[in-house]
């Protein structure tokens, strides 16, 4: 029986020395091609657009037509740094922050709203 109890402590000891661990950069390799994988397809695409959004805003001026988040469609009268005054109908202006127009449009969408 002493020998069993033996020999069982010596398998133990060696299958729990097992294989050796991992190197520290493996273990988080499928973390670091995570988040790559969010970088390229969520993150980027965002800041691009955003980017693309604050440019189309800056270059906003007198008379363009333009559409707002809300879907109001109008006629820019007037710039401020952060206000945007806009024509939505015959001398009907309403103001609104620039952040908030979401696209320049052509004159044929906005006259057929009209």
């Amino acid at each position: 029986m002493y020998f069993l109890s033996v020999a069982f402590a010596q398998g133990a000891e060696s299958v729990a020395s097992g294989p050796p661990p991992e190197p520290g950069f493996m273990a988080f390799l499928p973390f670091i091609l995570m988040f790559v994988v969010f970088w390229f397809f969520l993150i980027r695409p965002q800041q691009k657009k955003l980017k693309e959004q604050q440019e189309m805003q800056d270059k906003l001026e007198k008379g363009v037509e333009v559409v707002t988040n809300a879907g109001i469609f109008g006629r820019i009268t007037g710039v401020a740094d952060k206000v945007v005054t806009l024509e939505i109908a015959n001398n009907v202006r309403i103001k609104i922050l620039k952040s908030q127009i979401s696209s320049a449009v052509k004159g044929d969408m906005a006259a057929g709203s009209s």
